[in-house]
């Protein structure tokens, strides 16, 4: 993140934001904070001025982004420049937006872990998060003391467009350390934060009770009933303006359920009841985005819920950029209150084709050199410093045995089990978590576990991946193991010079996708199962054949003009041998959203 602003004369649309007061945190032209959320995470830094005048043309003055803690830190005190949050201010303020920024350090957001690092919990599993433990404060003061002064440095009475900053998310839905809470306030005015600080929880007694600052005005988050959620906020907080900080117009995706919709004649009317009763509202989603790589969180509330690859979250502007028709309804509504802007031009679209994968490498086969060092029993993804992806749990199995029951406690979220070699079972949370195992002597028993994401709301955040609670033959406890941990960020390791083998268990494919000019395009996996894609070394993310989304958005910053290569990971057993790109996308059969 670069550290220092610009130094301009605010243009136009900014020069009205300097705020009056904590009480309304409108500026002196008195017309509505009228924003939207567009996630710099969520989207490659090449397509932001796209969204961000998309933004503009609906007629929002304002943008709302998150910050995910555990995407600018994969590590202890290793701060990346992976997401640059000072570019994306810094290009709103050049489009005259101005911007509220939610730092955390928890987010949730439909993100892995709500944005926490996995590695707070390294040493210990069940480590104190979002509260006044000491070991968390410190790590939230550390990274806060890199992050905030880039937001600081932005604020509107500094020539910067950042009006607002949020103290913790939707604490009131999680815990009740009012000490916790004042230590983050104390610590972002400290830090250089004079714009309004502000807290928001969904609009109950409880939720705002908890989640509240005193002194500190609140928002609400809902996504319809506003005349309700308004008079609680206004029952407990009767002098604060009306702010819905998310006006859930759409809702997100887990694989094996439905693509949700709401129908934009129902989500333009709560907007304009809003609007029209004088309150500031936050659209989320304004534009989604999508989670690329393997950053897509998960829920808990019937079973274990893991998120798509898509954030589509039937927002008015579409993953890739276009408008949609609830675009053009928000456009009309915001019309009576605000200027709206021109539209721009989408995107173009690459044109349909085929592309067949004709390389192999069996994943089990051409692994770096397996690790020496030998644990007790089979340790956790974070004990071994990965975040995501996959580890390869290997034991000597010693006999002779007599068939009983193996049993793989705690999986967290899919393994795969093999048998010198050979598929045993497939066993994934939730489910069954024993497979019967006849007579053996001497064998090698490799175990591959896939994170399919952390839980990012409720009382699991925090939960670790891998095996959690050891491994048994019948009562007996099996123990010596190595741990292979594989990061899917980057798969140059791979030796595609070697010569495929037939071995069972998860392969790569690789083939090239040839365009004349880069574009956009929605990438279709028909006959696979599960895994993951790849454009030129960046993994758009994952793919199920649970559905619903059936298409990955491939943005066209990814490619380049003349031969780009695609790989595919499956993790399971395939006769495809090519993949599609399509020209629109399919997020699969769709259900109304829980509004």
């Amino acid at each position: 993140m670069s550290s220092t602003p610009p130094r301009r004369r605010l243009p136009g649309a900014l020069s009205c934001w300097i705020v009056l007061s904590v009480e309304d945190f409108r500026g002196v032209s008195g017309r509505p904070v009228v924003s939207g959320a567009v996630h710099y995470f969520r989207i490659l830094p090449q397509q932001w001025e796209q969204r961000l005048r998309m933004l503009r043309a609906m007629g929002a003055n304002c943008v709302e982004t998150y910050v995910p803690w555990n995407l600018h830190q994969r590590r202890p005190g290793e701060t990346t420049g992976v997401a640059d949050l000072a570019g994306f201010l810094d290009l709103a303020a050049s489009l005259d937006l101005a911007a509220i920024v939610r730092p955390g350090p928890y987010i949730c957001a439909e993100w892995e872990n709500g944005g926490l690092p996995s590695w707070l919990r390294a040493e210990d599993r069940h480590a104190p998060l979002r509260c006044s433990d000491p070991g968390f404060l410190a790590a939230v003061d550390a990274w806060f003391g890199e992050l905030i002064p880039v937001i600081a440095q932005r604020q509107v009475d500094r020539g910067g467009n950042v009006i607002a900053v949020q103290v913790e998310n939707e604490y009131g839905s999680y815990g009740s350390d009012a000490d916790y809470l004042r230590h983050l306030a104390d610590g972002l005015v400290r830090l250089g934060i004079t714009v309004p600080l502000f807290t928001s929880d969904g609009p109950t007694d409880a939720m705002l009770t908890a989640g509240s600052v005193d002194g500190l005005p609140t928002s609400v988050n809902f996504g319809s009933r506003p005349e309700e959620a308004f008079e609680v906020q206004r029952r407990r907080r009767p002098d604060d303006h009306p702010w819905c900080m998310e006006f859930w117009n759409g809702w997100f995706d887990h694989w094996g359920e439905s693509h949700h919709v709401r129908d934009p004649a129902d989500a333009a009317d709560v907007l304009n009841r809003m609007l029209a009763a004088g309150a500031n509202v936050n659209i989320y989603m304004a534009h989604g985005g999508t989670n690329f790589g393997t950053w897509a969180g998960a829920n808990h509330e019937v079973g274990y819920q893991p998120t798509v690859t898509s954030y589509d979250y039937d927002a008015p502007i579409g993953e890739s950029g276009g408008a949609t028709a609830k675009f053009h309804a928000f456009r009309e509504v915001i019309g009576r209150y605000l200027p709206v802007g021109d539209i721009p031009e989408p995107d173009p679209v690459l044109p349909t084709q085929r592309v067949e994968l004709t390389e192999s490498l069996p994943l089990l086969s051409v692994l770096p050199a397996a690790p020496t060092e030998r644990f007790p029993s089979p340790p956790r993804f974070e004990e071994l410093g990965l975040d995501q992806g996959l580890v390869v749990y290997r034991h000597r199995l010693r006999g002779p045995r007599q068939s009983e029951a193996l049993t793989v406690a705690g999986v967290a979220d899919r393994a795969q089990l093999f048998l010198d070699g050979e598929p045993l079972a497939t066993l994934e949370r939730d489910g069954a978590d024993t497979v019967d195992l006849a007579t053996v002597e001497d064998r090698d028993l490799s175990i591959v576990v896939e994170s399919l994401g952390r839980v990012n709301f409720g009382p699991l955040l925090g939960e670790s991946k891998g095996i959690l609670d050891g491994v048994r033959h019948g009562r007996q406890t099996l123990h010596g193991w190595t741990a292979q941990p594989i990061g899917l960020d980057d798969i140059r390791w791979l030796p595609w010079e070697t010569a495929a083998e037939e071995a069972a268990g998860p392969r790569f494919h690789r083939g090239r996708l040839t365009v004349e000019t880069p574009a956009d395009g929605f990438l279709a996996l028909p006959g696979w199962r599960n895994g993951y894609v790849w454009v030129n070394g960046f993994c758009l993310g994952r793919y199920r054949e649970a559905g619903p989304q059936a298409t990955l958005y491939l943005p066209w910053p990814l490619l380049r003009a003349g031969d780009n290569e695609i790989v595919v990971l499956e993790l399971d057993t395939t006769d495809a041998t090519g993949i599609e790109l399509r020209s629109e996308p399919d997020l699969g059969p769709v259900a109304a959203s829980p509004q």
